[in-house]
């Protein structure tokens, strides 16, 4: 498998939790490299459910080592959580995970800065998921964050959580919050530090060690291309680079490390949250929210549904380099008549084969239609290509030519076994 980035190709929510639960099984070492406790992978394997937030997917295969890396942020509470709910399902997370020590922490005051600021938006709120995610990162790049590196060190975490606290609670009061007791969050955060502290290690060097020993790496990565920073549809974005670029920068491997790309894309299109999205359909929405799908891993919102957005998935292949593409959630079609995909959009007099940057500009984006025959036929139990009806692989075929790229997994169901692997 080499070294491989695993990247979302539109909004988030593309099942890269199974995708990468499946090609970890070639992988030594998974690798998560952006975003925090907002992202949620969900694999299923045989009839028992994951969630995960922070663990990589790979945790759930045996012999597997797992990187939470320096790009991500931390939550420690979450964290310890999330090991805790694990073990209880019978996956420990023991001499398997390792955590940077240069990972930035998400604290109380994020969360409550990120909660208060989505209130005061109103209509213009973002759908941010209240987890701190962005203040955290704010922080960062202002240079006055807490690292895992000073949570583990008992006397330096103190001191710097003093002084931070006392400056955020300004601002929380501000804001109309009430501020933070230092006891109370000093306590909280340092038994989460002892808890984490056997984990953490410096994963730049480990990784690079290991790509020298001639293991594979697979770069988990979390939410969508465009919930990008840089690339997403600003401001209705997530505050990391969720692309392909990030999994450098958030992990410490170089570029010409990168052996391919993998992109995976959902067979119409969904988005958690506000922001423009060309191709929504209420009629899809109530379809598939009525078959009990498409509600955040994360949230439990709904999520907003639409047609297959071509348009989209080829500006993600660009940006990203994407090499294979990974197709989800086919059977959500199984029993559609005349299936959509968006090959242009149109404003005005002007047609558009890209994803402009400006999102009130998108907003205003009609979407061009190419129609294609649905194969009105149950796709769960097919195990092979073949097996796939005719109409099924016209339709993700074109799905690929459209989007520039080859066709690599076809996934017809949430389990392991619901996976097609198109070519080796």
């Amino acid at each position: 498998m080499a070294n491989t980035i695993l990247i979302g190709a539109q909004w988030g929510d593309e099942g890269k939790g199974k995708i990468i639960d499946v090609l970890t099984e070639e992988a030594d070492i998974v690798v998560r490299t952006q975003g925090g406790n907002n992202a949620g992978h969900t694999v299923f394997i045989g009839a028992q459910k994951y969630v995960l937030h922070l663990i990589p997917s790979g945790i759930l295969r045996p012999r597997k080592k797992c990187v939470i890396a320096n790009g991500v942020v931390i939550d420690p509470i979450s964290l310890v959580e999330e090991i805790d709910g694990l073990k209880k399902l019978g996956v420990k997370a023991g001499s398997n995970l390792f955590i940077s020590e240069t990972a930035h922490v998400v604290l109380p005051y994020h969360r409550d800065i990120d909660a208060q600021r989505e209130v005061r938006k109103g209509q213009q709120k973002i759908g941010t998921t209240k987890r701190g995610i962005g203040p955290a990162y704010a922080d960062k790049m202002a240079r006055t964050g807490l690292r895992m590196i000073d949570l583990i060190a008992p006397d330096r975490f103190e001191a710097l959580l003093r002084d931070r606290l006392k400056e955020n609670n300004e601002v929380l009061k501000a804001l109309g919050a009430k501020p933070l007791s230092f006891k109370s969050v000093h306590a909280l955060y340092r038994a989460a530090g002892d808890r984490l502290r056997p984990y953490v290690t410096n994963t730049v060097v480990m990784l690079n060690e290991a790509i020298r020993r001639g293991q594979n790496l697979l770069f988990e990565g979390a939410q969508g291309t465009f919930l990008d920073i840089d690339h997403g549809t600003y401001p209705f974005v997530t505050s990391s680079n969720t692309t392909a670029g990030g999994a450098c920068t958030g992990s410490g491997v170089p570029p010409h490390r990168m052996d391919r790309v993998v992109g995976v894309m959902k067979a119409y299109t969904t988005r958690v949250g506000e922001g423009p999205l060309p191709t929504e359909s209420q009629d899809i929405a109530d379809m598939l929210h009525g078959m009990g799908r498409e509600f955040g891993a994360t949230t439990g919102r709904p999520r907003r549904c639409g047609w297959f957005d071509a348009v989209a998935t080829r500006h993600a292949c660009m940006v990203n380099g994407v090499d294979d593409l990974a197709i989800t959630n086919i059977d959500g079609l199984d029993t559609v008549e005349t299936i959509r995909v968006c090959v242009a959009y149109r404003v005005g007099g002007a047609t558009y084969d890209h994803v402009p940057n400006d999102a009130q500009l998108l907003a205003q984006c009609q979407p061009v239609y190419a129609d294609f025959p649905g194969w009105l036929t149950p796709t769960g139990k097919a195990t092979t290509w073949k097996a796939l009806p005719p109409k099924t692989r016209q339709y993700l075929k074109a799905l690929a030519e459209l989007s520039g790229a080859q066709l690599l997994i076809a996934s017809v169901g949430p389990a392991r076994d619901q996976t097609i692997v198109v070519r080796k």
